[in-house]
């Protein structure tokens, strides 16, 4: 493998460093001009130059929250074109949620995954296992063979569904503290959300739609911090979306509480309104949420009350979105543009620096997972998981350019601002001027 020299990078948005590459590590950085690169101290003379004046260098983004499609709805994604996505998107490990058919529930199939991870080679993929047997709530899955596993499952989610059972709940969290694994909730209270079709609200009132209560949200998450702190383990909640669930995790913390939640890009930036135009682009789980919803979102995730931030990218072939409202399927993509969505609603208002960007989209979600060799600092001898930012990038969503198999994103047409122009997996480009290698 070739050496590479990033030349001039802003490392985590400081200073710009020449970072040089050698095979799968970092081999060394400094501030421009304070090595010879034509060889003194350090043979780089025969390194691939990418010149990287005025980007971000980042260490490799990591998401807590994919769903490949694969095994089961091949139409909709592969682990390949889904993997591809996460290396345009500047992602190097991206986290398969269990909801495939047949449903990730035991060592085998978290194995097949793992296994196709490794043969598309765009992105590392860790495979989460599903809590309970089909996803059905009523016995716990293998999770302990699931961690035995190749996979070495952590990460724990019935995803799609809630674990509305609180005894099965609380057996999950003793069970993985064995090994200290993670149960990630979909906090959704069943009963509170039949036939909810939106964020329940003035939008939902007026539009004769189907209100999605904040409280069914919210009250799982109040139930599972409790029972974490009861049992003495550790719960992640997915898709954080409103004040309230901000306001129980902020809680939760204050306690000393083993919780951590996520956000995803679109409730960042997107709010209920958007369903006043009946497309289905629109119907997400948990649903979009009013402005004052939006504006907590960032807030928690500035102070650090949400730790991380996650795509839940949701594929869903053309048939399954074009048609009426209730008929649609939830879901959208976002491992190409999360990091654009971010940097327009984080970084340009000042809420993070880019610093930040890599501990909530980076360090964070690594050490959540546990997952060794990446979230790692952009300093020698770290692995060389790496992704190059141009943040003076402006452009205009088109799916038609997507690297994932499905285009249902709801930024098409939209400005958003930066481009991922390089991403490197251990030392090899995945992605090279924006393109995928």
């Amino acid at each position: 493998m070739s050496k590479i020299l990033i030349r001039g990078a802003k490392v985590l948005g400081g200073e710009p460093q020449d970072v040089l590459i050698d095979g799968e590590t970092i081999a060394a950085t400094a501030r421009q001009g304070e090595i010879d690169w034509s060889g003194a101290g350090i043979d780089a003379g025969d390194a691939t130059v990418v010149e990287a004046e005025g980007q971000v260098l980042l260490p490799g983004l990591v998401d807590l929250h994919t769903h490949l499609r694969e095994p089961g709805r091949e139409d909709s994604e592969t682990v390949l074109t889904g993997t591809k996505a996460a290396a345009v998107g500047g992602f190097t490990a991206v986290h398969a949620m269990a909801n495939t058919f047949p449903v990730a529930d035991t060592a085998g199939v978290v194995e097949q995954v793992w296994r196709l991870g490794k043969e598309s080679g765009y992105c590392d993929v860790q495979p989460i296992g599903a809590v309970t047997v089909g996803l059905e709530g009523k016995q716990l899955a293998e999770l302990g063979a699931m961690h035995d596993s190749a996979a070495g499952v952590k990460v724990f989610s019935d995803d799609g569904k809630c674990v509305d059972d609180a005894v099965i709940m609380r057996r999950a969290l003793e069970y993985v503290k064995a090994f200290d694994g993670v149960v990630a909730q979909h906090a959704q209270e069943p009963r509170l959300t039949e036939g909810a079709q939106m964020n329940e609200g003035i939008v939902s009132a007026e539009l004769g739609l189907g209100g999605w209560p904040a409280v069914a949200e919210e009250s799982i998450i109040a139930r599972d911090v409790l029972l974490a702190a009861h049992v003495g383990s550790r719960v992640h909640i997915c898709h954080l979306s409103t004040a309230g669930s901000v306001e129980i995790v902020r809680w939760a913390k204050s306690k000393g509480w083993n919780v951590t939640a996520e956000v995803t890009p679109h409730h960042l930036l997107l709010t209920d309104e958007l369903v006043r135009s009946y497309n289905p682009v629109y119907k997400v789980n948990p649903p979009l949420r009013t402005e004052a919803d939006v504006l907590a979102l960032r807030e928690a995730l500035a102070d650090g009350t949400i730790d991380c931030v996650a795509t839940d990218h949701a594929p869903h072939p053309h048939e399954d979105k074009d048609c009426e409202w209730a008929a649609a399927a939830m879901g959208m993509v976002g491992l190409e543009t999360a990091l654009s969505v971010v940097q327009q609603t984080m970084v340009e208002t000042g809420l993070l620096d880019w610093a930040g960007v890599a501990d909530r989209m980076s360090f964070r979600p690594a050490a959540i997972s546990r997952l060794d060799g990446h979230g790692r600092p952009v300093s020698a001898g770290e692995p060389a998981n790496l992704t190059l930012v141009d943040p003076a990038y402006r452009g205009v969503v088109d799916p038609a350019g997507f690297a994932s198999r499905s285009r249902n994103t709801p930024y098409e047409g939209r400005e958003l601002p930066g481009r991922v122009t390089h991403t490197f997996l251990r030392g090899r480009a995945t992605v090279v001027d924006g393109k995928l290698a």
